[in-house]
């Protein structure tokens, strides 16, 4: 697993809470996720200590596939974002997605979500102290007091639920020391990066309240540039970073066994709205191909918001040594109006401005019990969420080209909302001193709640007076409801449509210790993505059933001497019942457009993940992580059929040498790495739009001064310059004959890119006491 060399002068200081991206780390050279057993030889493997079974145990006594990054590694690389962790986690995918700075694609194994409109369940599930973000706009953001960030690969459905049939990623955050403490960290660097990040903690009562608090301010530049928009006096950076994020955290510990936690967060991104790249000239207009592929055009106005706001609550009790009860609980909201312009042309032909709302309720009790030979997990869990959201798809030049009329718009709004409960259990056994079984369920209940209004409106229409000038719906004035309750089927909606929804998903495990130093495990587990209605809807239809993964692993844990761990899975699914809209009628006539959700599909994967590190000195470390995955259709009713999986390369690896210097002026720590992607589809169903096989090269040199109190780091990432894919859009149509391509929906040859950072270079500078 990825980890840091330890030596003896390091500074253990604990960090405040900020809610921020990941970018924000405070950075102490350390590494807090792992507690260091005593050991004669330095050069012996670090102990890493994980809670992906809701309990604290050792990455090497776990039976299942998980990557584990703590704090100092993510400091001392440099890791800025959520979506670099990708690289240090085999067959894992996490891409901003297109359109915004903070919108989370996420796959791993292949299985995950890319349409982040309401509605969608997420197929990879994020976590913050076991906390649920059911949404993707704003998960790329991140809370700053981060202990570890755990990758589980694989379908979690019994101890994390549904939305779990990818995996899950898991930010572990750390309780206050009770010191005073106080941390300033300043960055710089390329495109005039110029972050700020101020925390710390106090002590309201000594040894009983603690109090947390945290505030980062972040900025940079556009990595390109808006090269046409037909909006006057508006800023033309293209991928740029504006974003502040502030949290306070209130922890107090009455007495050894009770402990609670109060938390807020908030976070708001005014970061410009991004531009994609034409990979085609527009036929329509002068919007050639740029020259960088971070240059756009727009007819919308640039701006883009991400606002987050959210309260958590922990209570823990220690009965007696073997039973622990908690109680977590939740709430969050978001809002976000964005502008998507599809085409990335100075004219209308396809724009896309879009509001998303959504809040939720989260409520948990977890009762957990160890004895000598037996332990298990258990617990109630509540989920009350509301997912609403509208956009304009606004066909301006169609609508005047080929109708004679001032524009069209299809209008598309509606709620998605969910009450869900479940319980859980898993049982771990020892047989004998080497054996051991697990056994889990989770049975979860589910019901889902929805309406669509959905039609046409013969002007360019906008959400409300907030965008440009254009025509605003008047108040009272909606486009029909398509989609909800209709009991006498004549279109006469009186509410909702309302379909529940339950299932029980299983594990079972069997591991055996071959030796203190090599466990072999082998384990079945289900997970499923909630059924769910269509958002897109154009006229009545029934929810779809839940997607479900039938997963198979074997694995290996093995630390083979004292300086070498290695890690190897090997696994196969089965995912059923593959939610897939299909396009029915003529793509290129927006009044004939249906778009209709359906169990379309299903299909294999297999592969392996392998994960290395060799300590070869007490200097010098070096880590691998490999991954490979193969991939069937087995069943393909999808409209357009499916051609193969996105955003998942067939092979992805990682190399990484870290090397740690002492002198007299503080310790210095030297690493690099080379990541590497094989080519993949953006899109499932087509392949139009593909990113070739890459390489990626980062370096950093972190440095911490003897007392510990002054530290600092220059990380050069992407030091190639390699040019990636990370979203895009495909609106063309296809000659069957000679593959030529033609116009789409909105008339113009909309092929669109959306890219990953360029070489960056940062300089960062803290002190704390």
């Amino acid at each position: 697993m990825p980890h840091t060399l330890k030596h003896a002068r390091c500074f253990n200081k604990t960090l405040c809470a900020t809610a921020v991206a990941v970018a924000c780390f405070s950075g102490p050279v350390v590494n807090a996720q792992e507690q260091v057993e005593p050991a004669v030889n330095e050069k012996k493997l670090e102990r890493i200590e994980v809670t992906a079974r809701k309990t604290t145990e050792s990455l090497q006594e776990v039976p299942v596939a998980i990557t584990s990054i703590g704090e100092s590694e993510l400091t001392e690389k440099g890791i800025s974002v959520l979506t670099e962790v990708q690289q240090f986690s085999p067959n894992t995918t996490l891409q901003t997605s297109r359109g915004t700075n903070s919108t989370l694609t996420a796959f791993i194994r292949g299985v995950g979500q890319q349409d982040p409109l309401w509605g969608y369940e997420p197929g990879v599930g994020i976590y913050i102290d076991d906390v649920y973000l059911a949404r993707p706009q704003g998960a790329v953001l991140d809370l700053l007091d981060v202990q570890r960030i755990e990758v589980l690969r694989g379908p979690q459905g019994t101890l994390y639920g549904k939305n779990t049939i990818g995996g899950a990623v898991k930010y572990v955050t750390k309780e206050m020391s009770g010191d005073t403490q106080f941390t300033a960290k300043a960055t710089v660097g390329s495109y005039e990066q110029r972050d700020i990040k101020l925390s710390g903690q106090v002590p309201i009562v000594e040894d009983v309240v603690y109090l947390g608090f945290g505030y980062a301010n972040l900025n940079r530049d556009g990595f390109g540039h808006y090269l046409q928009s037909s909006q006057p006096n508006q800023n033309r950076e293209n991928y740029n970073k504006d974003l502040w994020a502030g949290r306070l955290t209130l922890e107090v510990r009455p007495s050894e066994n009770l402990f609670f936690r109060f938390g807020w967060d908030k976070t708001e991104d005014d970061s410009n709205a991004k531009g994609g790249y034409r990979l085609l000239p527009s036929i329509l207009t002068d919007a050639p191909v740029p020259d960088s592929k971070y240059d756009s055009y727009t007819s919308l106005p640039t701006w883009n918001k991400v606002e987050l706001e959210g309260y958590s609550w922990l209570a823990q009790y220690n009965v007696n040594d073997a039973l622990e009860l908690k109680y977590i609980g939740s709430h969050r909201k978001g809002y976000s109006p964005t502008n998507i312009d599809f085409d990335n042309t100075a004219l209308d032909i396809f724009d896309v401005p879009a509001e998303y709302k959504d809040k939720n309720d989260t409520h948990e009790l977890q009762a957990n019990y160890v004895a000598d030979n037996f332990s298990m997990v258990s617990g109630l869990y509540y989920y009350d969420g509301e997912s609403c959201g509208n956009f304009d798809a606004i066909l301006g030049v169609l609508g005047r080209t080929e109708f004679g009329l001032p524009g069209i718009t299809r209008e598309v709004s509606g709620c998605n909302n969910s009450e869900s409960w479940a319980a859980y259990a898993q049982v771990n056994y020892d047989i004998t001193e080497q054996l051991s079984v697990s056994v889990g369920a989770r049975y979860t209940d589910e019901e889902k709640s929805a309406t669509v209004n959905n039609g046409l409106a013969f002007y360019n229409l906008y959400p409300y007076s907030g965008w440009i000038d254009g025509f605003v719906r008047p108040e009272g004035e909606l486009v029909p409801q398509v989609l909800g309750n209709d009991p006498d089927g004549d279109g006469v909606f009186s509410g909702p449509s309302v379909e529940n929804w339950s299932r029980l998903t299983p594990r079972i495990g069997v591991e055996y210790q071959m030796n203190p130093d090599t466990m072999f495990f082998a384990s079945y587990a289900q997970g499923f993505k909630s059924g769910t209605f269509n958002p897109r809807a154009s006229g009545p239809e029934p929810g779809v059933d839940p997607e479900v993964v039938d997963s198979f692993e074997l694995g290996m844990k093995s630390d083979l001497t004292e300086n070498f761990r290695l890690n190897a899975t090997l696994f196969s699914y089965v995912h059923k019942d593959r939610q897939y809209i299909g396009i029915e009628g003529d793509s290129n006539d927006p009044t004939a457009l249906e778009q209709r959700l359906r169990n379309a599909a299903e299909t294999e994967g297999q592969g392996i993940e392998v994960e290395m590190t060799y300590v070869a000195t007490d200097n010098l470390q070096f880590d691998v992580a490999y991954g490979y995955i193969d991939f069937d259709i087995v069943k393909n009713d999808a409209i357009p059929p499916l051609v193969g999986l996105a955003s998942t390369p067939e092979n992805t690896l990682n190399f990484a040498v870290n090397y740690l210097l002492d002198t007299d002026w503080g310790s210095v720590i030297f690493n690099t790495n080379y990541y590497y992607r094989d080519d993949y589809l953006l899109f499932e169903t087509s392949e139009l739009i593909q990113q070739e096989a890459y390489g990626m090269v980062n370096a950093s040199v972190s440095w911490e001064s003897p007392k510990g109190d002054w530290f600092g780091g220059l990380h050069l990432k992407n030091i190639t310059d390699e040019e990636y894919l990370v979203g895009g859009y495909d609106f063309v149509t296809q000659d069957p004959v000679t593959g030529a391509l033609g116009p789409g929906l909105g008339g113009d040859t909309t092929l669109i890119g959306y890219y990953g950072d360029p070489r960056t270079v940062h300089l960062t500078v803290g002190y704390r006491f």
